[in-house]
Parts: C-alpha cells; sequence; structure tokens
C-alpha cells in the first residue's frame, strides 16, 4: 500500500519535473521563428476554421436550451425580459467558452496528441532532429499559438450563435417578443462579460494543445501508446478547463 503511494507520488513529481522541462523547450525555441512561423496559419484553419461546424451545432442548441429552461425558471413574479438576461449572461459567462472548451478537448486535444503520439512512435520526430529541425518549434509552437488564438474566435462565434438561437426559441415557442428579449440582454450586459469569456477562452486554447503535444511527444508503446496518450489528453485538458473555469471566476468576477 505504502510502496504503491510512493510509487504514485514520485510520478506525479516526475510529471510535473517534465513539463517544466517542455515548457522551458518550447520557451527556447520561440526566436526561432523562420521554423514555426510557416506552419502558424495553417495549425489556425485546422484548429479554428475546422472546428467551427460542432461548435456551431453545440452553440445553437445550448441557446435553445437555456431558452426554455430560461422560461422554466422565470414565474409570474418575475418578467419576462428576464430570459434574454439568464440566456446572455450564462452564454458569455459560463457555457459559451466551457462547453466550446470541452468539446474541442476532444476534437483538437485528441487529434494533437494522436497524429504527434504517430509521430513518435514512427520515428519521424527522430528524422526531423536528424535533420537539424527543433520539434518544439516545428511541431509543438504552432499548434499552442493557433489554438490560443483562435479559441477566443471560436468561442465569440459560439456565443453569438447560441444567443441568436436563444432569441430564435425564445420568440417562436415561448410568450416572450423580440423587444422583451432584446431589452433583457442590454439591461444586464457589460462589456466584461464578453472579455471574461474570451479570457477563457484562449487559455482553455492554450491548455488544450500544450498538454496535446507534450503528451504526444511523450508516447511510448506503439499504437497502444498512441491511444493512451489520446484519450489522456482528452481527460486531462477537461480537468484543467474546470480548474481554470473556478481560477478565472476567483479572481475576475471576485467583489471588489
Amino acid at each position: 500500500m505504502l510502496a504503491a503511494v510512493g510509487r504514485r507520488s514520485v510520478g506525479f513529481v516526475e510529471t510535473f519535473g517534465q513539463l517544466g522541462h517542455f515548457l522551458v523547450d518550447v520557451l527556447r525555441a520561440v526566436p526561432d521563428v523562420r521554423t514555426w512561423g510557416r506552419q502558424v496559419f495553417p495549425m489556425m484553419r485546422r484548429i479554428g476554421v475546422d472546428s467551427l461546424p460542432i461548435t456551431l451545432f453545440i452553440a445553437a442548441f445550448t441557446g435553445i436550451v437555456l431558452a426554455l429552461l430560461a422560461s422554466y425558471v422565470v414565474t409570474s413574479a418575475v418578467p419576462l425580459y428576464f430570459v434574454g438576461a439568464l440566456v446572455g449572461k450564462t452564454t458569455m459567462l459560463e457555457l459559451g467558452p466551457v462547453l466550446t472548451g470541452l468539446a474541442l478537448a476532444g476534437r483538437v486535444g485528441a487529434n494533437i496528441a494522436a497524429e504527434l503520439g504517430t509521430m513518435r512512435v514512427t520515428e519521424q520526430v527522430d528524422a526531423l532532429e536528424t535533420l537539424a529541425y527543433d520539434p518544439h518549434a516545428y511541431l509543438v509552437l504552432p499548434r499552442v499559438i493557433a489554438g490560443t488564438v483562435m479559441f477566443p474566435i471560436v468561442v465569440a462565434f459560439a456565443m453569438a450563435t447560441a444567443i441568436s438561437m436563444g432569441w430564435l426559441a425564445a420568440t417562436t415557442l415561448l410568450p416572450v417578443t423580440s423587444a422583451e428579449f432584446l431589452r433583457g440582454l442590454r439591461l444586464f450586459y457589460v462589456p466584461f462579460d464578453v472579455t471574461f469569456g474570451l479570457i477563457k477562452a484562449a487559455s482553455f486554447g492554450f491548455v488544450i494543445t500544450f498538454i496535446g503535444c507534450f503528451l504526444g511527444l511523450n508516447t511510448r508503446g506503439g499504437a497502444e501508446g498512441v491511444g493512451d496518450a489520446t484519450t489522456r489528453t482528452v481527460v486531462y485538458s477537461a480537468e484543467m478547463i474546470l480548474v481554470l473555469d473556478a481560477y478565472w471566476a476567483l479572481t475576475l468576477l471576485r467583489p471588489q
């Protein structure tokens, strides 16, 4: 029992040490713009643009469900324009960034881990090093930069879609007029709501791509190792999204 706990503790510390070394190696690769600069825009398309269909699908039904749930919460004693307020606030502050992040943890994080893991076990990463390419500059930085930049853009589209579909659901399925919905949306809106959501989205993009790259490049054990790295990437990314969600709420939304 004690031996097992000791091994797990040592493994936990070793993982953190490896993460620290990996981060240092990535930062050292930043000046090598000629290597990673050419890869950034293709990665932005793969990570951001190609993720829009699934993101907008999730956002559309999230907006519809939020409108229906808001009508359930709003009683006869509460004005109907609170439907617009609830849809807008929950979308911008929480569900837009978090649901999008969780979905992209599966799509983007798993894809990165599987791709880099396959390159590692088939010795393609070793071939890059033989050709004097830094794997951190050629493989990691473009993905991390693209994820950090594109996640807020994808989340912004998700917010707009969710609110639009919430308005459509409220005006067609509920006794709420467009004027009432927009009144609630404007009444409780503050510009920081959007800023808060985009800050969270950028941090989610960074951790998902970073974890995917780290586990992918440290894959061992052939096809089984690739599958394990992919699974762990999704699990760890989801956990970090929830941790960061709580962190940003604690630091940025705490009453002054």
